[in-house]
C-alpha cells in the first residue's frame, strides 16, 4: 500500500492520541470527515494500523519494576526455537521479545511489581521453559525515553 504526506500526518495525529474523532482529525489535516474516515479505514484494512490501545503509566499500576533479559538457548533447532518463542509468548510479564543476533539468542522485556516479583518469575515461569541454557537480567535504573509513536 502506498501512503501520501496526508496519511503520514493522519498517522502520526492517531499516534499521538487515539480517541482524536475523525471532525478532529478533519479539521487539523484541512479533508472532510469522509475523506479522513476513509484514509483510516483503508490503514486498517491493510493492516498499516493494526490496532488501538491505552498507554498506562507503569507506577499506577504497581508495574514499575523493569527488567531486561536476554536468554540463550541450549540448541538453535527449529523445534527449540518454536516451542520457546509458544511459551514466552503466554507470560503476562514479559511486554515485548525479540529474537536477536550476537552472544544471546532473545532480548525480553519484562515489567513486575518489584525485584521479589522478578525472582518469582524467574524462578516459577521463565526458567521452567524448556531449552533455556542461560539467562542475564539488567534493571532498569531511569527511564530516559519511551515512545510507542513511529514518525513520519
Amino acid at each position: 500500500m502506498s501512503r501520501d504526506q496526508l496519511d503520514n500526518r493522519l498517522l502520526n495525529l492517531l499516534q499521538s492520541d487515539s480517541k482524536m474523532t475523525n471532525k478532529e482529525l478533519s479539521v487539523k489535516l484541512g479533508l472532510s470527515v469522509t475523506a479522513v474516515y476513509e484514509r483510516v479505514k483503508k490503514l486498517e484494512k491493510a493492516g498499516v494500523i493494526r490496532k488501538y490501545v491505552a498507554v498506562l503509566d507503569k507506577t499506577k499500576v504497581d508495574k514499575s519494576f523493569v527488567a531486561f533479559c536476554h536468554i540463550k538457548l541450549i540448541q538453535h533447532s527449529q523445534d527449540f526455537v518454536v516451542r520457546f518463542e509458544r511459551e514466552v509468548s503466554k507470560l503476562e510479564e514479559v511486554m515485548e521479545c525479540y529474537h536477536i543476533s550476537g552472544d544471546y539468542d532473545y532480548l525480553l522485556k519484562i515489567l513486575v511489581e518489584d525485584i521479589s516479583a522478578y525472582r518469582d518469575f524467574m524462578v516459577k515461569k521463565l526458567t521452567t521453559i524448556d531449552h533455556i541454557g542461560s539467562t542475564h537480567s539488567m534493571f532498569m535504573i531511569n527511564e530516559v525515553k519511551h515512545s510507542t509513536a513511529i514518525q513520519f
